[in-house]
């Protein structure tokens, strides 16, 4: 007799069915596992074996096949232990045969028996919930699978023992409850810097509208400490986002305790990152930095040391909000909606925008070219907002603390943000939460300029050669201004101060 067991093989973020058969037939005793298994798969035969035991009870001495079905499909990573060990256990009676049915499991085996977490139990916990099954998976994954739905059955188990002990009845397992990660006791705040008056207002800007920015300084001028404090700007997770960047961060194990954070993803990767760390990849198509920054912050500092093909990648994901990791079996799409934040000094001495500085490279104009030049101009152009961040002084240092920190921007930037979600979702859209992510056709219409507004626009376009995107850009930036304002039209004042930050751009450009 066949055992069937429910379990899941991993495509990006989306949890397919896979059929665990289990046989235990007369012949030479053999334990084989088939099913296209990868190397972590197959090596689940000794954790099996050796958890069995330690659970008090042995292998017969016949013929144990697995199938892994669909089998053309590939099979990866350690959480099929529990499935093939339910599945034995329910072949030798040591649990009624009838006891898995209707359930989705996933779990990695100790030798001693335990089941110890494995990655990817939220995304299972909600495919589950669609087919209208129940959960089995590790203790310590129990809070995560309690976010698929309220109504989903799932049984948290932290042994072999327990699982046979719940279908018993002697130790029937309560559902878990869902946990939220302990915030941070403390949180960086833009009171802390003193000075960057405008480079504040700009960060507030690529908060309100989820705006790419570049800040261009001379080390030391606090870049990395703006960029650092700007998930504290951030409106906190919509209950779709939350579960959107959960699902990603499970699927590359990196949910601690089964507790999901609240707090938008701040990622900063060195500036050795290689392609497949930053747009994701490897052997089991992992996903990056991008799509572990969904709905969060991108932060690379020291951008023009990034490899330039590197920088590049970025490129299609900066439009198109996903990233595609294609490899020679399988194509998997992660969703990789994320906000850029790059700074870098204007040279490769970083102190060309000094008054009366003279570089030994030679011309400081050739120096800021040449360093400027490894970044492409269609990367530049996918950045909404590039600001020079000057050095701070020593007189703005002695000065008290700023009146407003954090909290006052945070507020102006949630109401921007209100105001933009309830028009996105007004025009049929409710999937656009944010300016930067509209499409060129509706950006026409909620940002149609006034009249003065249409004639500064005509003049900026001819006088800095705007491109195409460009233009567009410029047109998302003008529409935030207007949100931050709580405006109903795109004035002039708006389009200036949207073109005032494109500017720095084409100096940038003619520069590199």
């Amino acid at each position: 007799m066949v055992q069937h067991v429910s379990t899941v093989a991993f495509e990006g973020v989306e949890a397919r069915a896979v059929d665990v058969q289990v046989q235990v037939a007369p012949g030479l005793p053999a334990f084989t596992i088939v099913g296209l298994p990868d190397k972590a798969v197959s090596e689940a035969r000794e954790r099996v074996r050796s958890a069995l035991i330690a659970s008090g009870l042995a292998l017969p001495a016949r013929r144990i096949t697995v199938n892994l079905a669909p089998a053309d499909l590939p099979k990866e990573g350690s959480h099929y232990d529990l499935p093939i060990a339910l599945g034995l256990m329910a072949g030798i009676g040591a649990i009624p045969p009838d006891a898995l049915s209707g359930f989705t499991v996933l779990g990695e085996l100790g030798l001693d028996g335990s089941i110890a977490p494995v990655a990817g139990v939220l995304p299972a916990a909600i495919a589950a919930n669609a087919r209208e099954e129940s959960l089995i998976c590790p203790a310590a994954c129990g809070a995560e699978a309690a976010w698929a739905s309220p109504d989903l059955d799932i049984v948290a188990a932290s042994s072999l023992i327990q699982i046979a002990n719940h279908f018993k009845g002697t130790q029937v397992l309560s559902r878990p409850e869902p946990k939220i990660a302990a915030a941070a006791a403390t949180m960086l705040d833009l009171r802390d810097i003193k000075g960057q008056e405008s480079a504040k207002r700009a960060l507030e800007i690529a908060a309100a509208g989820g705006h790419h920015l570049l800040m261009i300084g001379s080390p030391g001028s606090g870049k990395s400490m703006l960029a650092a404090r700007l998930p504290s700007i951030l409106p906190p997770l919509s209950p779709s986002e939350l579960l959107e960047i959960s699902m990603i961060a499970s699927v590359a194990g990196e949910i601690e305790g089964g507790a999901l954070t609240s707090r938008r993803p701040f990622r900063a990767p060195h500036h050795s990152a290689s392609m497949a760390a930053l747009t994701g990849g490897g052997m089991r198509a992992k996903p990056g930095e991008i799509s572990l920054a969904h709905q969060g912050v991108l932060f690379l500092d020291e951008l023009p040391e990034f490899d330039p093909r590197v920088l590049d990648s970025l490129r299609q994901p900066l439009e198109n909000g996903e990233v595609a990791v294609s490899r020679a079996n399988h194509r998997v799409t992660y969703p990789a909606r994320f906000m850029l934040v790059a700074a870098m000094n204007p040279c490769r001495c970083g102190k060309a925008y000094e008054p009366g500085y003279a570089c030994k490279r030679g011309r400081s104009e050739r120096c800021s070219a040449d360093y400027q030049g490894r970044i492409s101009g269609p990367l530049l152009d996918r950045i909404d907002l590039r600001i020079e961040v000057p050095a701070v002084s020593a007189a703005d240092l002695i000065l008290p603390p700023p009146a407003e920190g954090s909290a006052e921007v945070a507020a102006r930037v949630a109401a921007a943000r209100a105001i933009q979600a309830a028009r996105y979702m007004s025009l049929g859209m409710p999937q656009i939460r944010t300016n930067a992510e509209a499409p060129a056709s509706v950006l026409e219409d909620v940002a149609k300029p006034d009249a003065q507004g249409q004639v500064l626009l005509r003049e900026a376009a001819e006088t800095m050669r705007l491109s195409a995107r460009g233009y567009h850009r410029v047109l998302r930036v003008a529409r935030t201004l207007a949100d931050l304002d709580q405006s109903e039209k795109t004035g002039r004042i708006h389009f200036a101060e949207a073109l005032s930050y494109r500017a720095l751009a084409e100096d940038f450009q003619r520069a590199a």
